[in-house]
This record gives C-alpha cells, structure tokens and sequence, in this order.
C-alpha cells in the first residue's frame, strides 16, 4: 500500500511540474513572440487620438526590442538608456559648442553616415548607436574600417523596405550587411523587421490621417529614430532639430541640410521642397509637428535650437 501511495504522489507531482512548465512556457512565447503593431494593442478600443500610444507603455528597462533583429545571430536587440542625446545631422549643430554636452550623455545617437570627426566641438565625439537609411548603408561601406572596425563598439540599426531587406538572398542592402557583418565579426549590425516597418507606417497614417504609400511620402530617418528612442530611452534629448514651423519665422538660421556638407542645399528650401513633392519626398515639416505632439506625453526635449511647446 506504502508503495501504491508513492507512486500515486510521484503521478501527481510530475503532472503538478509539467503544468507548471507548459504554462511558463507559454507565458514566454507570448511574451516574445514579435506581433506586427504589439506596443499599439493596449491602446485598441481607446480614442488614439487623445493620447499617444507610448505614453500608454511605461518605459521598461532590460526588455529585448523584438523589431530589431542582429545580423547573422537574429537576436533581438538590447539596449536601454536613462537619457539618449539624439544628435540631427542637420547645419543646425554648427557654431553650438555642443559637443562637451552632448558627450555627457550616457548614450549618443546619431543618423547614417554623420561624422564625428573633425567636428566634435559642435556634435562630440562618442557615439553609442546609429540609425542607419538602406540608402545610406553604401556610404558607411566607403569607410568600413571606420564605421565598423573592431575598436568601434556602435550599435547599428538599418531601416529599409523588404525589397532591399529580405533575407533570402535577394536583398540588395541586406547582402552587404551580412557581408560586412563577416569582414567585422566584432561589428553590432541589427535590422527592422517587417513587422517593425509595417508599425512605423502604421503610427505614420494614425497621427497624420495619411496613408504613406498613397500620398507619396518616404519616412526619415529621424522618424525611425524617434520611434526606437521613445521604446528605448527613459529621457530623451534631441539637438538640432527645427520644429515644423521654423522655416515660417522671419529671420530664421540659413544653414547646410547636412553639417557636414558645406555646399549642401539650404535646409529650409530641402525640407520645403520634400514637403510638397508629389512622390518620393520625406514630409519633415509633418514629422516635426507630430514630434511636437509627442513632446507632451513624453520626456523629450529639443536644444539647438529650443522648441516652444504650447
């Protein structure tokens, strides 16, 4: 009988165990399963336009961002930051004397092939992530050693359609990453996932009524970066960014597009010139007021110059 009684616990306690462990299992497949929109499921059955859908996700340390993923590895990327200083890539950063300030920053952003060198008075010198345009990926690869050599400890996030993204051989961008990702073994390259693009599109036609593809609009990478930051960052401060109604102001700075292209277009006629463009254009100015929108549920602030938020 003594016997029959242990086996009888033994059936029980092995159920008990194997019910827990399914359950654990499941929890964490639903945890980290990537879902196309998953930080915008809270939010359903609300009124989206009232509030911010992150200000719906409190900011959560040591979480894995499943939207990006590592190249060759495919693990989700993990970084967090108490305060990110996002630096613009914009002639804004000229003449600031920024640069002691921003590298204060425990992390630094900046966007595709913005250089630090030669101009950290104004922009600093370290830079701990980079969100990178498929378009830009060439010119990073003109600078290899640079960008990705092994005393290079940046983490890389490249955006960019499925077209020059897929992993099946046929992804023009997706080949030199994976290609430089064997010449760099040390170099930390991530990619958005579709679902990650399909979501940034998705927030695109949420917060301006418009549908990307169908009003002719290309995404920013500075709108890719906000969108990471307000996942990955508890502070976020952004240095010279114009808010959407700058160029508007009598007396405003004329300076270069880009900082580091003396020649360049002026910005304000670039960014007027995208604006209306009836296909193919990046919408800056919209971007800008819906960052804006953003500033009030969010712990954002601008600098270089400072944004007056109403």
């Amino acid at each position: 009988a003594l016997w029959l009684w242990g086996l009888h616990h033994y059936k029980k306690s092995l159920i008990a165990t194997s019910l827990i462990v399914a359950v654990s299992l499941f929890v964490v497949v639903v945890n980290y399963s990537e879902k196309p929109y998953f930080l915008l499921q809270p939010v359903f059955g609300q009124t989206f336009s009232s509030h911010w859908m992150f200000s719906k996700q409190p900011y959560k340390a040591f979480k894995p961002h499943l939207g990006y993923v590592s190249i060759p590895k495919q693990e989700p990327l993990k970084l967090h930051c108490e305060l990110c200083s996002i630096v613009s890539s914009s002639g804004q950063m000229l003449g600031q004397a920024a640069g002691p300030q921003i590298d204060r920053s425990p992390c630094i952003w900046r966007m595709n092939n913005a250089p630090s060198r030669g101009f950290e008075h104004d922009v600093g010198q370290r830079t701990t992530l980079r969100v990178v345009s498929h378009t830009s990926v060439p010119l990073l690869l003109q600078k290899p050693q640079y960008f990705f050599g092994q005393g290079n400890d940046t983490i890389y996030v490249v955006w960019g359609p499925l077209r020059n993204m897929r992993k099946d051989g046929k992804g023009i961008v997706y080949n030199m990453l994976r290609q430089a990702a064997e010449n760099y073994p040390h170099a930390r390259i991530y990619v958005t996932t579709e679902d990650r693009m399909n979501y940034c599109d998705m927030v695109f036609k949420k917060e301006t009524g418009k549908d990307r593809i169908q009003s002719g609009s290309y995404l920013s990478t500075g709108w890719f970066t906000l969108i990471l930051a307000m996942d990955m960052c508890k502070e976020i401060h952004i240095y010279g960014m114009i808010n959407d109604t700058y160029c508007k102001t009598e007396g405003y700075r004329k300076v270069p597009y880009h900082y580091y292209e003396a020649g360049s277009r002026d910005e304000c006629a670039e960014y007027l010139l995208h604006e209306s463009a009836p296909y193919g254009g990046h919408r800056f100015i919209t971007e800008k007021s819906v960052f804006a929108k953003w500033a009030k549920t969010h712990a954002i602030k601008f600098f270089n110059p400072p944004w007056q938020l109403s």
